[in-house]
Protein backbone atom coordinates (compact mmCIF):
# COMPACT_ATOMS: atom_id res chain seq x y z
CA UNK A 1 0.00 0.00 0.00
CA UNK A 2 1.18 3.49 -0.87
CA UNK A 3 -0.30 6.17 1.38
CA UNK A 4 -0.45 9.73 0.08
CA UNK A 5 -1.08 12.59 2.50
CA UNK A 6 -3.14 15.29 0.76
CA UNK A 7 -3.82 18.65 2.36
CA UNK A 8 -4.21 22.36 1.78
CA UNK A 9 -5.87 25.35 3.35
CA UNK A 10 -9.62 25.74 3.28
CA UNK A 11 -10.65 26.95 -0.16
CA UNK A 12 -7.36 25.90 -1.78
CA UNK A 13 -9.02 23.29 -4.00
CA UNK A 14 -7.73 19.96 -2.74
CA UNK A 15 -11.12 18.36 -3.44
CA UNK A 16 -10.34 18.74 -7.16
CA UNK A 17 -7.11 16.82 -6.65
CA UNK A 18 -8.69 14.08 -4.52
CA UNK A 19 -11.48 13.63 -7.09
CA UNK A 20 -8.90 13.35 -9.87
CA UNK A 21 -6.92 10.74 -7.96
CA UNK A 22 -10.13 8.82 -7.25
CA UNK A 23 -11.00 8.80 -10.97
CA UNK A 24 -7.53 7.35 -11.62
CA UNK A 25 -8.19 4.45 -9.27
CA UNK A 26 -6.93 5.82 -5.98
CA UNK A 27 -8.84 5.08 -2.78
CA UNK A 28 -9.71 8.39 -1.11
CA UNK A 29 -10.09 8.51 2.64
CA UNK A 30 -11.61 11.94 3.18
CA UNK A 31 -10.92 13.55 6.54
CA UNK A 32 -13.87 15.92 6.18
CA UNK A 33 -16.26 13.04 5.52
CA UNK A 34 -14.91 11.11 8.49
CA UNK A 35 -15.09 14.21 10.69
CA UNK A 36 -18.79 14.51 9.85
CA UNK A 37 -19.42 10.82 10.37
CA UNK A 38 -17.96 10.71 13.89
CA UNK A 39 -20.25 13.52 15.12
CA UNK A 40 -23.53 12.35 13.61
CA UNK A 41 -26.58 12.19 15.91
CA UNK A 42 -26.25 9.40 18.44
CA UNK A 43 -22.46 9.22 18.28
CA UNK A 44 -19.98 9.49 21.11
CA UNK A 45 -18.38 12.42 19.30
CA UNK A 46 -21.51 14.55 19.24
CA UNK A 47 -22.19 13.85 22.90
CA UNK A 48 -18.69 15.02 23.83
CA UNK A 49 -19.07 18.21 21.77
CA UNK A 50 -22.34 19.05 23.52
CA UNK A 51 -20.69 18.49 26.90
CA UNK A 52 -17.86 20.82 25.93
CA UNK A 53 -19.72 23.59 24.08
CA UNK A 54 -23.38 23.32 25.12
CA UNK A 55 -26.59 22.54 23.28
CA UNK A 56 -26.44 25.78 21.31
CA UNK A 57 -24.26 23.93 18.79
CA UNK A 58 -27.25 21.74 17.80
CA UNK A 59 -30.10 22.48 15.42
CA UNK A 60 -33.13 22.96 17.65
CA UNK A 61 -35.94 22.49 15.11
CA UNK A 62 -36.85 21.17 11.68
CA UNK A 63 -35.60 18.02 9.98
CA UNK A 64 -32.07 18.56 11.37
CA UNK A 65 -33.18 18.93 14.98
CA UNK A 66 -30.58 17.37 17.28
CA UNK A 67 -27.89 17.34 14.58
CA UNK A 68 -24.71 19.38 14.77
CA UNK A 69 -25.05 22.98 13.63
CA UNK A 70 -21.59 23.42 12.14
CA UNK A 71 -21.67 27.20 11.68
CA UNK A 72 -22.72 27.56 15.33
CA UNK A 73 -19.90 25.28 16.46
CA UNK A 74 -17.38 27.12 14.27
CA UNK A 75 -18.43 30.49 15.70
CA UNK A 76 -17.61 29.22 19.19
CA UNK A 77 -14.67 26.90 18.57
CA UNK A 78 -12.73 29.23 16.29
CA UNK A 79 -13.08 32.22 18.57
CA UNK A 80 -9.88 31.40 20.50
CA UNK A 81 -7.03 28.90 20.61
CA UNK A 82 -8.17 27.13 23.77
CA UNK A 83 -11.62 26.33 22.41
CA UNK A 84 -10.18 25.18 19.10
CA UNK A 85 -7.80 22.89 20.99
CA UNK A 86 -10.76 21.45 22.88
CA UNK A 87 -12.57 20.77 19.59
CA UNK A 88 -9.50 19.11 18.08
CA UNK A 89 -8.93 17.03 21.21
CA UNK A 90 -12.42 15.57 20.87
CA UNK A 91 -12.63 15.04 17.13
CA UNK A 92 -9.07 14.09 16.12
CA UNK A 93 -8.83 10.79 18.08
CA UNK A 94 -12.22 9.67 16.76
CA UNK A 95 -11.21 10.52 13.19
CA UNK A 96 -7.88 8.70 13.59
CA UNK A 97 -9.61 5.55 14.81
CA UNK A 98 -12.08 5.57 11.92
CA UNK A 99 -9.27 6.25 9.43
CA UNK A 100 -7.40 3.20 10.70
CA UNK A 101 -10.49 1.07 10.12
CA UNK A 102 -10.82 2.32 6.54
CA UNK A 103 -7.12 1.73 5.81
CA UNK A 104 -7.36 -1.84 7.08
CA UNK A 105 -10.39 -2.43 4.87
CA UNK A 106 -8.57 -1.00 1.82
CA UNK A 107 -5.55 -3.24 2.40
CA UNK A 108 -7.78 -6.28 2.67
CA UNK A 109 -9.83 -5.49 -0.44
CA UNK A 110 -6.98 -4.48 -2.80
CA UNK A 111 -3.65 -6.14 -3.55
CA UNK A 112 -1.57 -2.93 -3.79
CA UNK A 113 -3.81 0.09 -3.27
CA UNK A 114 -2.86 3.72 -3.52
CA UNK A 115 -4.67 5.40 -0.64
CA UNK A 116 -5.07 9.17 -0.65
CA UNK A 117 -5.74 10.47 2.82
CA UNK A 118 -7.38 13.85 2.42
CA UNK A 119 -6.60 15.53 5.75
CA UNK A 120 -7.47 19.25 6.10
CA UNK A 121 -5.35 19.64 9.25
CA UNK A 122 -2.47 17.36 8.27
CA UNK A 123 0.10 20.05 9.09
CA UNK A 124 -1.57 21.25 12.26
CA UNK A 125 -1.89 17.72 13.61
CA UNK A 126 1.79 17.01 12.78
CA UNK A 127 0.92 13.95 10.69
CA UNK A 128 3.02 14.72 7.59
CA UNK A 129 5.92 12.44 8.54
CA UNK A 130 3.54 9.46 8.61
CA UNK A 131 3.26 9.48 4.80
CA UNK A 132 5.72 8.40 2.07
CA UNK A 133 4.49 11.36 -0.02
CA UNK A 134 2.77 14.59 1.00
CA UNK A 135 0.89 16.66 -1.59
CA UNK A 136 -0.13 20.20 -0.68
CA UNK A 137 -2.62 22.21 -2.73
CA UNK A 138 -2.18 25.97 -2.39
CA UNK A 139 -3.85 29.20 -3.35
CA UNK A 140 -3.25 32.68 -1.97
CA UNK A 141 -5.44 34.01 0.82
CA UNK A 142 -7.51 36.42 -1.28
CA UNK A 143 -8.31 33.72 -3.82
CA UNK A 144 -9.39 31.37 -1.07
CA UNK A 145 -11.56 34.01 0.62
CA UNK A 146 -13.29 34.74 -2.69
CA UNK A 147 -14.00 31.03 -3.23
CA UNK A 148 -15.39 30.57 0.27
CA UNK A 149 -17.73 33.52 -0.21
CA UNK A 150 -18.89 32.48 -3.66
CA UNK A 151 -19.15 28.71 -3.38
CA UNK A 152 -19.59 27.93 0.30
CA UNK A 153 -21.63 30.83 1.63
CA UNK A 154 -19.10 32.07 4.19
CA UNK A 155 -19.13 35.62 5.43
CA UNK A 156 -15.96 37.65 4.90
CA UNK A 157 -15.23 37.53 8.63
CA UNK A 158 -15.78 33.78 8.97
CA UNK A 159 -13.67 33.00 5.90
CA UNK A 160 -10.70 34.98 7.17
CA UNK A 161 -11.05 33.54 10.68
CA UNK A 162 -10.98 29.97 9.35
CA UNK A 163 -7.94 30.68 7.18
CA UNK A 164 -6.10 32.41 10.03
CA UNK A 165 -6.74 29.44 12.32
CA UNK A 166 -4.99 27.05 9.95
CA UNK A 167 -1.32 26.47 9.13
CA UNK A 168 0.66 29.16 7.34
CA UNK A 169 2.06 28.83 3.84
CA UNK A 170 5.56 28.49 5.31
CA UNK A 171 4.46 25.61 7.56
CA UNK A 172 2.84 23.80 4.63
CA UNK A 173 5.86 24.27 2.37
CA UNK A 174 8.06 22.70 5.04
CA UNK A 175 6.20 19.36 4.78
CA UNK A 176 5.30 19.38 1.06
CA UNK A 177 6.97 16.81 -1.18
CA UNK A 178 4.71 18.12 -3.95
CA UNK A 179 3.37 21.68 -4.12
CA UNK A 180 0.37 22.13 -6.43
CA UNK A 181 -0.46 25.78 -7.06
CA UNK A 182 -4.17 26.36 -7.67
CA UNK A 183 -4.21 30.04 -8.51
CA UNK A 184 -5.59 29.22 -11.97
CA UNK A 185 -8.55 27.20 -13.17
CA UNK A 186 -9.79 23.86 -11.87
CA UNK A 187 -8.94 22.39 -15.28
CA UNK A 188 -5.30 23.46 -14.96
CA UNK A 189 -5.10 21.90 -11.50
CA UNK A 190 -6.64 18.66 -12.73
CA UNK A 191 -4.06 18.40 -15.53
CA UNK A 192 -1.21 18.80 -13.04
CA UNK A 193 -2.80 16.23 -10.73
CA UNK A 194 -3.09 13.76 -13.62
CA UNK A 195 0.55 14.28 -14.53
CA UNK A 196 1.55 13.73 -10.91
CA UNK A 197 -0.46 10.53 -10.74
CA UNK A 198 0.97 8.96 -13.89
CA UNK A 199 4.56 10.26 -13.68
CA UNK A 200 5.24 9.85 -9.96
CA UNK A 201 2.54 8.23 -7.87
CA UNK A 202 1.86 5.16 -10.03
CA UNK A 203 5.57 4.40 -10.60
CA UNK A 204 6.13 4.86 -6.85
CA UNK A 205 3.36 2.39 -6.09
CA UNK A 206 4.64 -0.14 -8.62
CA UNK A 207 8.17 0.08 -7.22
CA UNK A 208 6.90 -0.50 -3.69
CA UNK A 209 4.88 -3.51 -4.80
CA UNK A 210 7.97 -4.99 -6.47
CA UNK A 211 10.16 -3.87 -3.53
CA UNK A 212 12.56 -2.17 -5.89
CA UNK A 213 14.16 1.29 -5.74
CA UNK A 214 13.58 4.08 -8.19
CA UNK A 215 16.31 4.49 -10.78
CA UNK A 216 18.70 7.39 -10.25
CA UNK A 217 21.10 8.37 -13.00
CA UNK A 218 24.69 8.84 -11.73
CA UNK A 219 24.98 12.35 -13.15
CA UNK A 220 26.47 15.38 -11.43
CA UNK A 221 24.23 18.42 -11.17
CA UNK A 222 24.75 21.89 -9.65
CA UNK A 223 24.06 22.19 -5.94
CA UNK A 224 20.35 22.59 -5.14
CA UNK A 225 19.57 24.86 -2.16
CA UNK A 226 16.40 22.84 -1.50
CA UNK A 227 18.31 19.60 -0.82
CA UNK A 228 18.52 20.41 2.90
CA UNK A 229 14.75 21.00 3.09
CA UNK A 230 14.03 17.79 1.21
CA UNK A 231 16.39 15.90 3.49
CA UNK A 232 14.67 17.31 6.57
CA UNK A 233 11.39 15.76 5.41
CA UNK A 234 13.08 12.41 4.81
CA UNK A 235 14.76 12.54 8.23
CA UNK A 236 11.39 13.21 9.90
CA UNK A 237 9.78 10.37 7.94
CA UNK A 238 12.46 7.86 8.92
CA UNK A 239 12.41 8.96 12.57
CA UNK A 240 8.66 8.39 12.62
CA UNK A 241 8.97 5.01 10.92
CA UNK A 242 11.81 3.84 13.15
CA UNK A 243 10.49 5.22 16.41
CA UNK A 244 12.41 4.32 19.56
CA UNK A 245 14.64 1.87 17.67
CA UNK A 246 16.47 4.74 16.00
CA UNK A 247 19.27 6.55 17.86
CA UNK A 248 19.73 9.39 15.35
CA UNK A 249 19.05 10.20 11.69
CA UNK A 250 21.40 12.45 9.70
CA UNK A 251 21.64 13.97 6.27
CA UNK A 252 25.09 12.93 5.04
CA UNK A 253 27.17 12.99 1.88
CA UNK A 254 27.56 15.55 -0.87
CA UNK A 255 24.00 16.92 -0.84
CA UNK A 256 24.49 17.81 2.84
CA UNK A 257 27.30 20.24 1.95
CA UNK A 258 25.95 23.63 0.78
CA UNK A 259 27.22 24.66 -2.63
CA UNK A 260 28.73 21.29 -3.55
CA UNK A 261 27.84 19.77 -6.94
CA UNK A 262 26.52 16.24 -6.53
CA UNK A 263 24.29 13.53 -7.91
CA UNK A 264 20.67 14.41 -7.25
CA UNK A 265 20.42 11.60 -4.71
CA UNK A 266 20.04 12.36 -1.02
CA UNK A 267 21.98 10.17 1.40
CA UNK A 268 20.63 9.60 4.89
CA UNK A 269 22.28 7.71 7.74
CA UNK A 270 20.10 6.01 10.35
CA UNK A 271 22.00 5.08 13.50
CA UNK A 272 20.89 2.08 15.56
CA UNK A 273 22.33 0.01 18.41
CA UNK A 274 22.84 -3.23 16.45
CA UNK A 275 22.38 -4.88 13.08
CA UNK A 276 19.60 -6.95 14.63
CA UNK A 277 17.74 -3.71 15.28
CA UNK A 278 18.47 -2.64 11.71
CA UNK A 279 16.91 -5.86 10.42
CA UNK A 280 13.80 -5.12 12.42
CA UNK A 281 13.29 -1.85 10.56
CA UNK A 282 12.69 -3.40 7.14
CA UNK A 283 8.89 -3.56 7.27
CA UNK A 284 8.51 -0.05 8.72
CA UNK A 285 10.89 1.47 6.18
CA UNK A 286 9.12 -0.32 3.32
CA UNK A 287 5.81 1.16 4.44
CA UNK A 288 7.51 4.57 4.50
CA UNK A 289 8.61 4.11 0.88
CA UNK A 290 12.10 2.60 1.26
CA UNK A 291 12.60 -1.03 0.18
CA UNK A 292 15.71 -2.83 1.40
CA UNK A 293 18.48 -3.89 -0.95
CA UNK A 294 19.72 -7.29 0.14
CA UNK A 295 22.67 -7.34 -2.26
CA UNK A 296 24.66 -4.71 -0.34
CA UNK A 297 25.11 -5.38 3.38
CA UNK A 298 28.49 -3.86 4.21
CA UNK A 299 30.72 -0.92 3.49
CA UNK A 300 34.29 -1.55 2.41
CA UNK A 301 36.88 -1.11 5.21
CA UNK A 302 39.28 1.78 4.54
CA UNK A 303 42.83 0.69 5.42
CA UNK A 304 45.46 2.89 7.01
CA UNK A 305 42.98 5.40 8.30
CA UNK A 306 43.21 5.00 12.05
CA UNK A 307 42.73 8.01 14.27
CA UNK A 308 44.71 8.58 17.44
CA UNK A 309 41.49 9.57 19.23
CA UNK A 310 40.92 6.73 21.66
CA UNK A 311 37.14 7.13 21.82
CA UNK A 312 36.76 6.21 18.15
CA UNK A 313 37.04 2.69 16.77
CA UNK A 314 38.73 2.62 13.38
CA UNK A 315 39.24 -1.10 13.07
CA UNK A 316 39.58 -2.57 9.60
CA UNK A 317 37.74 -5.67 10.84
CA UNK A 318 34.99 -6.24 8.20
CA UNK A 319 32.59 -7.38 10.93
CA UNK A 320 32.55 -3.77 12.18
CA UNK A 321 31.66 -2.36 8.77
CA UNK A 322 28.31 -4.04 8.32
CA UNK A 323 25.19 -2.06 7.50
CA UNK A 324 21.71 -2.38 6.04
CA UNK A 325 20.87 -0.45 2.92
CA UNK A 326 17.54 0.94 1.73
CA UNK A 327 16.63 3.08 -1.26
CA UNK A 328 13.57 5.17 -2.03
CA UNK A 329 10.95 3.76 -4.39
CA UNK A 330 9.84 7.33 -5.20
CA UNK A 331 11.07 8.35 -8.69
CA UNK A 332 10.61 11.97 -7.72
CA UNK A 333 13.11 11.84 -4.84
CA UNK A 334 15.94 9.28 -5.18
CA UNK A 335 17.34 8.56 -1.73
CA UNK A 336 19.89 6.19 -0.21
CA UNK A 337 19.33 5.15 3.40
CA UNK A 338 22.33 3.64 5.20
CA UNK A 339 21.50 1.97 8.52
CA UNK A 340 24.66 1.64 10.60
CA UNK A 341 25.56 0.76 14.16
CA UNK A 342 26.45 3.53 16.60
CA UNK A 343 30.19 3.78 17.20
CA UNK A 344 31.22 1.55 14.33
CA UNK A 345 33.83 3.03 11.96
CA UNK A 346 31.51 3.36 8.97
CA UNK A 347 28.92 5.21 11.08
CA UNK A 348 31.57 7.57 12.46
CA UNK A 349 33.16 8.24 9.10
CA UNK A 350 29.85 9.13 7.42
CA UNK A 351 29.37 11.94 9.95
CA UNK A 352 33.00 13.01 9.81
CA UNK A 353 33.17 13.06 6.01
CA UNK A 354 30.27 15.50 5.71
CA UNK A 355 31.75 17.88 8.30
CA UNK A 356 35.24 17.59 6.78
CA UNK A 357 33.93 18.52 3.34
CA UNK A 358 31.90 21.43 4.67
CA UNK A 359 34.91 22.84 6.52
CA UNK A 360 37.40 22.54 3.66
CA UNK A 361 36.56 24.22 0.31
CA UNK A 362 39.77 22.88 -1.24
CA UNK A 363 38.71 19.32 -0.47
CA UNK A 364 35.32 20.06 -2.01
CA UNK A 365 36.99 21.07 -5.28
CA UNK A 366 39.12 17.91 -5.25
CA UNK A 367 36.07 15.77 -4.59
CA UNK A 368 34.05 17.31 -7.42
CA UNK A 369 36.97 16.71 -9.78
CA UNK A 370 37.15 13.07 -8.63
CA UNK A 371 33.43 12.66 -9.17
CA UNK A 372 33.60 14.13 -12.66
CA UNK A 373 36.40 11.72 -13.51
CA UNK A 374 34.37 8.83 -12.08
CA UNK A 375 31.33 9.90 -14.08
CA UNK A 376 33.35 9.86 -17.29
CA UNK A 377 34.80 6.46 -16.39
CA UNK A 378 31.50 4.98 -15.33
CA UNK A 379 29.55 5.98 -18.46
CA UNK A 380 26.22 5.82 -16.66
CA UNK A 381 26.88 2.62 -14.70
CA UNK A 382 26.45 3.24 -10.97
CA UNK A 383 28.76 0.38 -9.98
CA UNK A 384 31.53 1.59 -12.26
CA UNK A 385 31.00 5.13 -10.99
CA UNK A 386 31.46 4.02 -7.38
CA UNK A 387 34.54 1.94 -8.23
CA UNK A 388 36.16 4.86 -10.04
CA UNK A 389 35.80 7.03 -6.93
CA UNK A 390 37.31 4.45 -4.59
CA UNK A 391 41.01 5.48 -4.95
CA UNK A 392 40.14 9.03 -3.97
CA UNK A 393 38.21 7.77 -0.94
CA UNK A 394 41.09 5.63 0.31
CA UNK A 395 43.22 8.72 0.64
CA UNK A 396 40.30 10.87 1.85
CA UNK A 397 39.66 8.47 4.73
CA UNK A 398 43.18 9.05 6.08
CA UNK A 399 43.07 12.82 5.49
CA UNK A 400 39.66 13.22 7.11
CA UNK A 401 40.77 11.47 10.30
CA UNK A 402 43.95 13.53 10.44
CA UNK A 403 41.74 16.63 10.30
CA UNK A 404 39.53 15.18 13.05
CA UNK A 405 42.56 14.60 15.27
CA UNK A 406 43.86 18.11 14.64
CA UNK A 407 40.56 19.89 15.25
CA UNK A 408 39.20 17.67 18.03
CA UNK A 409 36.16 16.83 15.92
CA UNK A 410 33.26 15.02 17.52
CA UNK A 411 29.87 14.05 16.03
CA UNK A 412 27.35 16.84 16.54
Amino acid sequence: MLRIGLSGGIGAGKSTVSTTFSECGGIVVDGDVIAREVVEPGTEGLAKLVDAFGRDILHDSGPLAGALNRPALAAIAFSDDEKRATLNGIVHPLVAHRRSELLAAAAEAHESPVVIEDIPLLVESQMASMFPLVVIVHADVETRVARLLEYRGFSQEDARARIAAQATEEQRRAVADVWLDNSGSAGDLKERALALWHERILPFSHNLTKRRPAYAEPRLVPSDPSWSEQAARIVARLKTAGGHRVRRVDHIGSTAVPGLDAKDVIDIQVTVDSLATADGLAAAFLAAGYPELDDITADVPKPNGRSTVASFDHSDDPSLWGKRYFKSADPGRPTNVHVRVEGWPNQQFALLFTDWLAANPGVQADYVAAKRHAHNQGRGDIGAYAAAKEPWFLDAYRRAWEWADTTGWRPR
